[in-house]
This record gives C-alpha cells, sequence and structure tokens, in this order.
C-alpha cells in the first residue's frame, strides 16, 4: 500500500497493491501542477481521505475530469473523472509526488501526450527518482 499526504496533513491518499507504471502528462494542468500520476478507479484501490476541494476546468471544452486538492495547503491531490466507464466505474488517479520518495522513487515512467496527440509517448527507460533527485 503506498500512502501520499498534502503538505499540511489534512488531506491524503491511499492505493493499495502495485501501482504500476506512473504517468508524467504535458497537458495544460498536469505540465502546471508537475503531478506524477498513478490510476485506479474510485472506490476499489483509490482512496481520498480528509478534506478537499475540486477544480473543474471551463470553458469551450467540456471537462472530462476534476482536480481534488487540500483546501488549506492546496497541494494537487488527485484527480476523478466526471463520467462513469461503460462498466460503471469512475476513473482516478493519485499525485505519487505526495508519497514518501523511497517507497516510489523506482516505479517506472511513461510519458502521455496530452497537449496535441493524446497518446503515449515513446519510453525513455526512466523512473520517479530521474525526475526528483
Amino acid at each position: 500500500m503506498l500512502i501520499g499526504s498534502c503538505h499540511c496533513g489534512k488531506a491524503g491518499w491511499t492505493l493499495e497493491g502495485d501501482p504500476g507504471s506512473i504517468t508524467a502528462c504535458n497537458c495544460t494542468l498536469c505540465r502546471r501542477y508537475g503531478a506524477l500520476w498513478a490510476y485506479d478507479y474510485e472506490g476499489e484501490r483509490i482512496t481520498v481521505s480528509g478534506e478537499t476541494g475540486s477544480y473543474t476546468r471551463t470553458g469551450p471544452e467540456t471537462s472530462s475530469l476534476e482536480i481534488l486538492f487540500c483546501p488549506t495547503c492546496a497541494c494537487v491531490l488527485s484527480w476523478r473523472g466526471l463520467r462513469l466507464n461503460r462498466d460503471g466505474r469512475r476513473r482516478m488517479a493519485v499525485n505519487l509526488r505526495l508519497a514518501p520518495p523511497d517507497l516510489v522513487s523506482d516505479l517506472p515512467i511513461d510519458h502521455f501526450d496530452g497537449l496535441e496527440t493524446f497518446d503515449d509517448l515513446p519510453s525513455k527507460g526512466r523512473c520517479v527518482r530521474d525526475l526528483w533527485f
């Protein structure tokens, strides 16, 4: 199990089991937040705890997710899909940057082009420690 918490400790998340590879995305939100995402589904392997605020993009694009953050220290905890998948589950991701570095440093990084192509990019063989240290 991995545990992540915001800077002030009032909100956090848990992720049960193997987080798999971690995603670094270059979309207009993720590149500003600097988040590294680990995925699953709400109410399954991911649990968010504490009080959270949320942000949903407004404008000409239809938003597909909301960002959950701590209302006290503003750390980005996770994102949550606004619509259920066809199987009735809601996709979520937690921000691995809130986890202790020694527990996630060896996890491989996948790069996702959320800005232009919406495709996975070729692997460069990097892991979380390569972006942190």
